[in-house]
Formats: C-alpha cells, sequence, structure tokens
C-alpha cells in the first residue's frame, strides 16, 4: 500500500474545500484535495439564486432573518461570525482577488436580489448561475497555485485513528485524534493512505439518501458517515431541507428552480391557478423555505394533483430571458416556455442543516479532524437555512479553519506514525444489488422520513434501514472497492443517523415537522 505524507488532507473540492486549500497553500501549507470526479461536480455548482453580500444598510437584519428562518434556534455565535466576516470575505476573495462575474447594472453596481426570507435586497449574483461562476474562479486559481495536488476520481474510504489504524500499539491510549484517511483511486482501484496532520472534512451534503433531491450524484453524507464511525460528535441531523421548487414535469429529470424567482415576483399556485401561500404565511410565496414546502406538501395531498406551479406571469419575459437564461433554456429543452407558462414544481430534498458539530474555526471533538461547508454545524442554520447563506459559510468557514490549522501546525508537536496496511477482498461486487440497496435507502427516507414525519413513520424507516445496513456490511466486507460501494456505506449509515435523531426529536421546528397517525 502506498502511503503519502501532507500537511493537510482536504476531502471534498466544493466551495469550501477549494477555498480551504488555497488559504492553506497561501500560508505555506502542502495540500492534497479530493473530489469525487470533475472538479466542477460539486453542489457548490448548482446553487443558483446567489450570495449575501450587502449588509450595510443594517447588518442586524439578517441576523435577524437568520434567526427568524432558523424558528429562533440558530447558534447566536455562528450568526455574529457570518454577519460580521461575510462580507469581507465575499469582497476580498471573490470580487477583489477571483473578478467573479456577478451581475451590475449600467453604472457598473452590483445588482442585488431578495430571495424567500430575506426582508432587504442584500445577494449578489452571476445571472441564475451563480455557483458556477465562483467555483469557476475558485477552482482555476486552485489548479494554478503551488502546493495543492488535485486528486480527481479520489474517494475517502475511512479516516486514520491512532485509536485504529497506527501500526504502534500502544497509540491506541492516545486521545481521539485522526491523522489522514484511505484513499481509493477510482481509475486504478488502487488503496492509498494518505497521512496529514490536519483533515478536512468537505463532503457537502447528504441529498442523494432521498429518492428526490437537488443535489448531485454522490452526496449522500460521507463525510458524516466517517466521522461518526471514528467517534465524532453530529448535530442536528433531523433538520434536512426540502428546496420548495424543483422541476415536476412528468417524464423529465428534476432539478433546481431558483428562490430568486419568486424574490422577483414569482408566485406560487395550484392546478386551478389559486394563490394558496397567501393562506399559509403573511410572506406568502416568499416565506421561508420550510414553511413553503409543507404548504406545497399540503396542497399536493388536498387535491391529488402531482405538482403545483410557479407563476411567472407578473415579471417581464424580456428580464426572465436576461436575468435567468439558464432556467429558461433548462425548462425550454423539457417543452416549458416559462416567459408564456407557469413552472411545474414539487419540493425535493436540498440542504443538510446539521452535520459534523464543529467550533468557528471548523474544529471537531476528534483532535485534527476538522469540518466545513455543509458538512459541518456550527449552529448557523439552526433548525431551517436562509436562502443563500450557504456559499457565504463555506467562504467564512474555510477562511477561519485555514487560519488556525496553520498556527497549529507552525506550533508543531504532531504524531503522525505508519497506517496499517489496507486490505481488500478481490470479489467483485454485483452492481445490481448494489443500485437496489440504494434505491430502497431513498425510497424509504423520502416515504418515511421526508417533509412530513411521523413517529410511526421513522420506526418503520428505521427497522428497515437497520436489517439493510447489516445486509450491506456483510456485502461491503466481501467485495472489492468501488466508488459505488463506498457511497452504498456510507448512504446506509448517514440514513440510518438522519432517522435516529428525528426519532429523538419529539418537538416540530423549521424543517423537522412531525404529526400524528401512520
Amino acid at each position: 500500500m502506498k502511503v503519502l505524507r501532507t500537511d493537510c488532507l482536504v476531502i471534498g473540492a466544493g466551495l469550501a474545500g477549494s477555498a480551504y486549500a488555497l488559504h492553506a497553500a497561501q500560508r505555506g501549507l502542502k495540500v492534497e484535495l479530493l473530489s469525487l470526479s470533475d472538479p466542477m461536480a460539486a453542489n457548490s455548482d448548482w446553487a443558483q439564486g446567489g450570495i449575501i453580500y450587502d449588509t450595510a444598510p443594517d447588518p442586524a437584519a439578517l441576523a435577524r432573518d437568520i434567526m427568524e428562518a432558523s424558528d429562533h434556534s440558530a447558534n447566536p455565535k455562528a450568526v455574529d461570525q457570518l454577519v460580521r466576516e461575510g462580507p469581507a470575505a465575499v469582497k476580498e476573495f471573490l470580487i477583489d482577488e477571483l473578478k467573479v462575474g456577478f451581475d451590475r447594472d449600467a453604472g457598473g453596481r452590483l445588482d442585488f436580489a431578495r430571495e424567500g426570507g430575506h426582508s432587504e435586497r442584500r445577494i449578489i449574483h452571476a445571472k441564475d448561475t451563480t455557483g458556477h461562476a465562483i467555483l469557476q474562479a475558485v477552482a482555476g486559481r486552485v489548479d494554478g497555485t503551488t502546493g495543492i495536488t488535485r486528486r480527481a476520481g479520489g474517494v475517502a474510504i475511512d479516516l486514520l485513528t491512532l485509536s485504529h489504524n497506527s501500526s504502534d500499539p500502544a497509540d491506541k491510549y492516545e486521545p481521539l485524534t485522526c491523522f489522514g484517511a484511505y484513499v481509493l483511486d477510482t481509475a486504478t482501484g488502487a488503496t492509498t493512505a494518505i497521512v496529514a496532520r490536519k483533515t478536512i472534512l468537505a463532503t457537502g451534503g447528504l441529498g442523494q439518501i432521498f429518492l428526490h433531491t437537488t443535489n448531485q450524484l454522490g452526496s449522500v453524507g460521507h463525510g458524516v458517515a466517517m466521522a461518526y464511525r471514528v467517534g465524532a460528535r453530529l448535530i442536528d441531523l433531523e433538520y434536512v431541507q426540502f428546496h420548495p421548487t424543483v422541476f415536476a414535469k412528468k417524464n423529465s429529470p428534476r432539478f433546481l428552480i431558483t428562490e430568486a424567482l419568486r424574490g422577483e415576483g414569482g408566485v406560487l399556485v395550484n392546478a386551478k391557478g389559486e394563490r394558496f401561500m397567501d393562506a399559509a404565511d403573511p410572506r406568502g410565496s416568499l416565506a421561508p423555505r420550510d414553511v413553503v414546502a409543507r404548504s406545497i406538501k399540503h396542497e399536493l395531498a388536498t387535491s391529488g394533483e402531482p405538482c403545483v406551479f410557479l407563476d411567472l406571469s407578473a415579471i417581464k419575459p424580456e428580464f426572465i430571458r436576461d436575468r435567468f437564461p439558464s432556467i429558461f433554456e433548462r425548462c425550454a429543452a423539457h417543452g416549458v416556455d416559462i416567459t408564456r407558462e407557469p413552472i411545474p414544481v414539487v419540493p425535493a430534498a436540498h440542504y443538510a442543516c446539521g452535520g459534523v458539530h464543529t467550533d468557528l474555526q471548523g474544529r471537531t471533538n476528534i483532535r485534527h479532524l476538522n469540518a466545513i461547508g455543509e458538512t459541518a454545524c456550527t449552529g448557523l442554520h439552526g433548525a431551517n437555512r436562509l436562502a443563500s447563506t450557504s456559499l457565504l459559510e463555506c467562504l467564512t468557514g474555510a477562511k477561519f479553519a485555514a487560519q488556525a490549522d496553520a498556527a497549529d501546525i507552525a506550533a508543531g508537536g504532531f504524531h503522525l506514525p505508519d497506517p496499517r496496511p489496507w486490505e481488500s477482498p478481490t470479489r467483485v461486487a454485483d452492481p445490481v444489488l448494489v443500485r437496489q440497496d440504494m434505491l430502497q435507502i431513498q425510497h424509504t427516507m423520502w416515504n418515511y422520513a421526508g417533509v412530513v414525519r411521523s413517529p410511526k413513520r421513522l420506526t418503520r424507516a428505521r427497522r428497515i434501514l437497520l436489517e439493510l445496513r447489516e445486509e450491506i456490511q456483510s456485502f461491503y466486507r466481501g467485495c472489492q472497492l468501488t466508488r459505488e460501494l463506498i457511497e452504498l456505506r456510507n448512504a446506509v449509515q448517514t440514513a440510518l443517523l438522519v432517522v435516529h435523531a428525528a426519532s429523538l426529536n419529539p418537538t416540530s421546528r423549521g424543517c423537522h415537522y412531525l404529526v400524528d397517525g401512520e
């Protein structure tokens, strides 16, 4: 088994992981940056709406909006850090250094949008592909930065800890400590141990454990599952946010329809053309995501219709084509002209508000193991995330984690033993069984732990998933490793953790909504 050594091992190359890599490299650290596949294949790339920037009129208003969206459950310290440090991070990193092409008016001033849950226009954007514009600029800078080695197709298998993976038996008496990870090269099938002073989980979300999601393939909570297996503290996993508006035309793929369309005047209507959100919340179609998603779910349950509709008739067609060109073109490709007809939409799993518990520097309860971005949970989002905070959290989390890690590494004192060799069976897994097991996880989570839950549904989900986990573990131990098999193992573990967290919380709040009955 090959062993590599580095200062920082970053698992995940979305905005959080890539920004961390840049900050660390700028401080003279060596970085290994893993991505499941293409560098742009991250949830960050699909972020449409934008990123919060302008808080000058009333900085306290943003804090109030975050708290209101979270049902007053967010961590005040995390909110304060984002409000104080976020705009500066955007200006210094994205605008001044990377010169991301955010939309501007004729006078060169940044154009500000508003989304659900926001009390004012404070979100900057690059048409309706903001995440792509940001990640493309960041990825380009990563590829041109000395000290960063990008390993596309590198899949983390398990974290290395002194207690389980050191070749020195005495290390089991050390405090819980991470010193890297076993990594599968999906191109060659070889396993490498990457030994690192700091290991950073930036694996993104967990949406692919649900049948319908806005997340990229492979987003099954890799970081959450790996952290759990080594004893990391997890928090708020029951709070999975469902985006209210995902394209839902029959026999067409599901894809995100940005909340910014509602910020510009789009309204939700039922199959009869009636506005139903006005009765559900004073903010109507601009209510926070959890409220809108549940209202749509209720409307569909009551009417028996397969979807509701986003009516854009109040927005000028030329504005739609200019401001939202990607959505216009993608909907048109599937037979919907959004300048002439409403968009069919349903909710889908979108964002994990919980995750691996960290402080404001990304540190977990495991020494030298960090988590940032959607994988982490500082408590910023509480029970429900406010729109367009996620990209901003990636930037601030990456910056402060890299600063803290650079200071730790400069101080020295790391114990980095030789890891035990990785042993893998040679039998090839049956891909049909892998796909079937993944579908069973996704259907179980969608039906029993989705937008609306009940104690009985959660009990049924737990029973199904526990049995499935045993089968998958046996399957996993006897087969040669592949990306699909690693994803399946982590998916069933993450799904169980979400169901367990939901079962322990009897209070409906934010994204976690309980009803009585089956």
